[in-house]
């Protein structure tokens, strides 16, 4: 059944705006003033290609994305709907309804309309990879197959809403720091940049031979001074080098592999990607998704090549018929209280909970690491800080101190 975008007029003569699905235009027409809506404008609008399907066509298209909180909130609606023993269809109509963002409602109005068609849900989802990720997909194709729906549905919007709140924990941890770096920064720009000439300039106009520090000083708040625009292309030119770097194959993987070797925020990473692989993994096996495809999937989620790399190697290794622990205790990158977590969920046959619990371990541990770094980024800031102001009063004093040797 097709989709029309349609502009009406209430009773009252108010302005409305959306979208309702018919068999031709003038039945929209008529299905809008069956409600006590005027049609003003209908048009039928078209599903977009799958690379294009949650691609924004215009700037104002950019701010009106589909968030992951609305999205988790629609599976969360589906599934009760569906465990309610509503038809899916109808179910689907119901959150068409009430949704507010334009670009999220025509999308679930072409699922819909393609569900009505006779494909199943996973299908119709699928033409809308950039809204419905591969784990999603696949995880409401598991419960078609299982009969289970609701409760996959049920499962995607913990997993989605537990991912969200570890994310919003780490921003926020992050936060503080972040901008009082950027103020800090600013200050001492402004600083060594305009107010320092001024005071320099008196010690010039004396003609008298100023200290070592006191020079590179005047020299440094000069070049700032005048070549400010430089710095700033030059690190723009930086980022853009780095970004085509990260584009090559070997550019990525030397990427990856440092985000994991560096030294704080290594471990940091480290623990993420291994919790987003148990975590993952561990929701595709708990809603029937086979073993290999549920690797296939993880691998694209863990954002890690060399991870990624470990994973491909697991998935051949189980096809010889090996174990999902075997292959991993080779690699560097999984530690063994991980691996021995593994081999205990495979001989007791509960796997799927034993990699919940590592995500949960390694979640816990990478915050606590995060929590400690914010901790200790303060004081580190407003030591660096104060040398560098301390630094400048330096710079300044010394003169003034060799004059008043000369007057006496």
């Amino acid at each position: 059944m097709p989709v029309y975008e349609y502009t009406a007029l209430d009773k009252g003569g108010k302005s409305l705006s959306g979208i309702i699905d018919a068999d031709s235009a003038m039945a929209a027409r008529q299905k809008l003033r069956g409600t006590g809506i005027y049609p003003v404008d209908v048009k039928e609008t078209s599903a977009r290609p799958k690379d294009q399907a949650s691609a924004p066509t215009s700037f104002s298209a950019f701010f009106r994305g589909v968030k992951a909180v609305e999205l988790s909130a629609v599976t969360r609606q589906l599934a009760i709907l569906l465990a309610a023993g509503v038809p899916l269809v109808s179910a689907l109509e119901g959150l068409i309804a009430q949704l507010d963002n334009p670009n999220f409602k025509r999308i679930m109005a072409h699922v819909k309309e393609s569900v009505n068609e006779g494909n199943s849900l996973a299908y119709s989802l699928s033409n809308h990879p950039k809204i419905f990720s591969q784990i999603y997909v696949n995880m409401v194709r598991a419960g078609e197959a299982s009969g289970s729906l609701d409760v996959v549905l049920d499962r995607l919007a913990e997993f989605s809403e537990h991912q969200q709140a570890l994310r919003g924990r780490f921003r926020s941890a992050l936060a503080y720091p972040i901008f009082m770096a950027c103020v800090a920064t600013l200050i001492l720009f402004f600083l060594i940049t305009f107010i320092m000439p001024n005071i320099m300039r008196i010690f010039s106009e004396m003609q008298q031979t100023l200290p070592t520090a006191t020079v590179a000083l005047m020299g440094f708040s000069n070049f700032l001074k005048s070549y400010w625009w430089l710095i700033f292309l030059a690190a723009a030119a930086g980022a853009l080098l780095v970004k085509q770097f990260k584009k090559s194959a070997k550019g990525q993987y030397l990427w990856d592999e440092m985000k994991i070797r560096l030294p704080i925020v290594g471990p940091i990473n480290r623990k993420m990607a291994l919790a987003r692989f148990g975590r993952t993994l561990g929701s595709l096996l708990q809603s029937g998704v086979a073993l290999l495809t549920a690797l296939q999937i993880v691998r694209n989620i863990v954002n890690n090549v060399p991870i990624a790399q470990v994973i491909d190697k697991t998935v051949d290794d189980i096809q010889e018929g090996k174990t999902l622990a075997a292959p991993l205790s080779q690699s560097r990158w999984f530690p063994p209280i991980m691996v021995q977590m593994i081999t205990v969920g495979e001989q007791s046959g509960e796997l799927e909970k034993m990699l919940h619990k590592i995500a949960d371990m390694y979640e816990e541990e990478a915050q606590a690491r995060i929590m400690a770094v914010t901790a200790m980024l303060e004081p580190a800031m407003i030591l660096c800080m104060g040398l560098v102001v301390g630094f400048i009063v330096i710079s300044i004093l010394l003169p003034i101190f060799e004059m008043n040797q000369l007057v006496r």
